[in-house]
């Protein structure tokens, strides 16, 4: 008889956020797949808690994951857990959960923290409908590509970010996004907890003299109705498409996405181009 996978969600910094249910089933469960075991082992220590464990990250082989699953279906129960929150959402374990539905093996989620919805609910931006979005890629051209994809998207988004990437990031949304409130959620639920409630303009500007530390989501307006990129000048046009291009984009694709974006001919936009040059 197979056994059965449990999503696991643990705390995002406080230990004391860890619920009954998650500490009764760790405790239950015959091994642990972790993100970190060196993380997960301080929790396991913090409740006492001695399991097996078994390192699931980006870089786990398929062969590993094969057999954590033959372990599953001889009959063992596996909690697979993330670093921080909830696993499987912009987590390796996802793999790990797309591999047990297609084997058809049992899987039972205990709830727990999730920063981007704990982010959303202290923003002061509207939480009746919001997009997450994740990290953004190191990639500049796919950075780009997702930053442009959700431009014109009226739901609230969310990020989350490196404290080494952030002043990039925002002034990448500045030029995509344009200047909209945002809510930047700092170490939550730990001891340096912070929430900045501001513009992006504004948040570039304090970062000139403040240092990034520790984990952030970004919780950003969505684009207001009234807000129209054809409304752009052919300047600034060009100048969208100057920035896929120094991310790597051909200049004829580059200028032809910035035409999509803005309304502008591509032959217009390409003029342009050359001309600042």
């Amino acid at each position: 008889m197979s056994g059965k996978l449990f999503v696991v969600g643990t705390p995002i910094g406080n230990l004391g956020d860890m619920t009954y249910r998650g500490v009764e089933t760790l405790e239950s469960v015959d091994f642990i797949c972790a993100e970190d075991t060196r993380v997960t082992l301080k929790l396991l220590n913090h409740f006492e808690i001695k399991k097996p464990l078994v390192s699931l990250h980006e870089h786990t082989s398929k062969q590993i994951c094969e057999g954590i699953v033959a372990r599953i279906e001889s009959g063992e129960n596996c909690a697979v857990v993330s670093d921080a929150g909830m696993p499987c959402i912009s987590d390796p374990g996802a793999d790990l959960i797309k591999m047990c539905v297609e084997r058809g093996i049992p899987i039972e989620v205990v709830p727990g923290p999730t920063a981007m919805a704990s982010a959303v609910a202290l923003s002061n931006i509207s939480s009746a409908r919001f997009a997450f979005e994740g990290f953004l890629s190191v990639t500049k051209k796919q950075r780009f590509e997702h930053l442009r994809s959700v431009a014109k998207d009226p739901h609230t988004l969310v990020f989350y970010e490196a404290p080494h990437k952030l002043t990039a990031t925002l002034e990448d949304m500045l030029e995509y996004l344009g200047d909209r409130k945002i809510s930047i959620c700092r170490e939550l639920t730990k001891v340096h907890e912070e929430v900045i409630r501001t513009t992006i303009s504004e948040a570039i500007k304090y970062y000139e003299t403040v240092n990034p530390k520790g984990e952030f989501v970004l919780v950003v307006e969505g684009c207001k109705a009234e807000e129209n990129e054809a409304n752009l000048t052919l300047e600034q046009a060009a100048e969208q498409a100057k920035k896929l291009i120094d991310g790597g984009m051909k200049p004829s694709e580059a200028c032809k996405e910035a035409a999509k974006m803005t309304g502008y001919k591509k032959s217009e936009i390409y003029a342009a181009v050359l001309g600042e040059e």
